[in-house]
């Protein structure tokens, strides 16, 4: 799978997952494709209702959505409650670009995930989830 530049990628593990929720609101009638995948991380439940993913060597299940409108990640920044220009402790989640694998881990692409901090997992009080995946 090759990157064009006029398509943005986003790994989704939790809420934005097709199906759930929040793709209902934020990403239903925009997304081009969506690819069951795998990222490198270590996945956490939170009581709060909702997954967490901190950096780390595990694998994480979930899915590349590609949209053809950059703006989405405006919308998706304001649900994770990140902001770049933020000092990051108060940031919710933080964002950066990671490597994306097919299920037979298999280097797909690149493409936007949410991270947390392991610190904000441990105030959370978060549950690793051994799978890797949040049903």
């Amino acid at each position: 799978m090759k990157s064009s530049s006029s398509t943005l990628k986003v790994f989704v593990y939790g809420t934005l997952k097709p199906g759930k929720i929040n793709y209902q609101r934020y990403c239903k009638g925009k997304v081009q494709s969506e690819i069951s995948a795998i990222a490198r991380g270590i996945l956490y439940s939170l009581p709060i209702g909702y997954p967490a993913m901190t950096e780390g060597e595990g694998k994480v299940r979930g899915f590349i959505l590609s949209f053809n409108n950059s703006k989405i990640l405006d919308s998706l920044d304001r649900l994770e409650g990140y902001q770049a220009n933020r000092e990051s402790s108060l940031n919710e989640y933080y964002r950066r670009m990671v490597a994306i694998y097919n299920l037979e881990d298999e280097y797909l692409d690149k493409a936007w995930a949410y991270f947390m901090t392991p610190a904000k997992v441990k105030q959370y009080q978060g549950s690793i989830i051994k799978s890797g995946n949040w049903a």
